[in-house]
């Protein structure tokens, strides 16, 4: 088949637990990109947790960001896609996490703000790179257009909190479970707008950049690939992935810790290429 786009997920797909990157999976894209073939990440994660990455690959053109929120391609600052949260639903989102004593993280498309500091604080710092900017999130909503927004739990008192939100807000928001290999007791609840998911972004960029869904190679590991896997011609799951993602597969690969991604790039793209 003639592949021509490589999406590969982050965390537990291309980084690991340390939060690095193998060295055969790096060769293993940078032989990919120099045979012609894109490669475009796809994340829950943050632009500013991704440039490393991006420069430590070589990365150029349009990444999937925010659980598919917002494609953008960082090198050049260019935004293409972007689905914001409606302002009166995110509004209302703050009322309740306060009304309730829920943390409550508000995303735009460069910083993170809370209300208040938090353990999950060192998780961001340490693992993705980016510190919250503490502040009012009503004025925060009043001011920029929240793209995201998140809740983190890894205790039973706090997986009850999320559970409450998502029942309050049930069919006027998505929610979107995402986990890190460095920390696999931590859930990080992807907050978006119901329209929003990896799998749409990438209906989106495969029309912008006039290819075919056969022309898509996705490998991922997590529940939020669901979607991605549905819009994407191949699916390559991780041997470390959930169980569901795999039952969509076309295809299992090697662990994170053992270059799946790197034997999904040979296998489908360098020996075919």
């Amino acid at each position: 088949m003639g592949y021509k786009l490589l999406v590969v997920d982050v965390d537990g797909t291309l980084v690991d637990k340390d939060g690095k990157i193998s060295p055969v999976d790096t060769l293993a894209i940078a032989k990919a990109q120099s045979m012609g073939f894109r490669v475009s990440l796809s994340t829950g994660r943050v632009i500013r947790a991704c440039r490393r990455i991006i420069e430590e690959l070589s990365l150029r053109g349009y990444h999937i960001f925010f659980d598919g929120a917002v494609i953008s391609d960082p090198v050049n600052d260019d935004v293409i896609y972007m689905k914001t949260i409606d302002e009166r639903i995110i509004k209302r989102a703050v009322e309740f996490t306060r009304a309730n004593k829920i943390y409550l993280e508000l995303y735009t498309t460069e910083k993170f703000y809370a209300e208040k500091a938090n353990w999950s604080d060192a998780v961001h710092r340490n693992y993705f790179g980016v510190d919250p900017v503490i502040d009012d999130l009503d004025k925060i909503c009043e001011c920029h257009k929240i793209v995201k927004a998140e809740l983190i739990s890894r205790s039973l008192e706090e997986d009850q909190q999320a559970l409450m939100f998502k029942k309050e807000f049930d069919g006027v928001l998505r929610f979107s479970p995402a986990h890190s290999p460095a920390h696999p007791n931590i859930e990080f609840l992807n907050i978006v707008d119901p329209g929003v998911s990896k799998g749409e972004a990438l209906r989106f960029l495969i029309e912008y950049s006039g290819i075919k869904k056969d022309e898509v190679l996705a490998i991922g590991d997590g529940l939020n690939d669901l979607p991605l896997f549905e819009a994407a011609g191949t699916k390559i799951a991780m041997e470390n992935a959930f169980a569901e993602l795999k039952a969509l597969a076309d295809d299992i690969t090697l662990s994170v810790e053992n270059g799946g991604v790197a034997a999904a790039i040979e296998k489908y793209l360098l020996k075919n290429g």
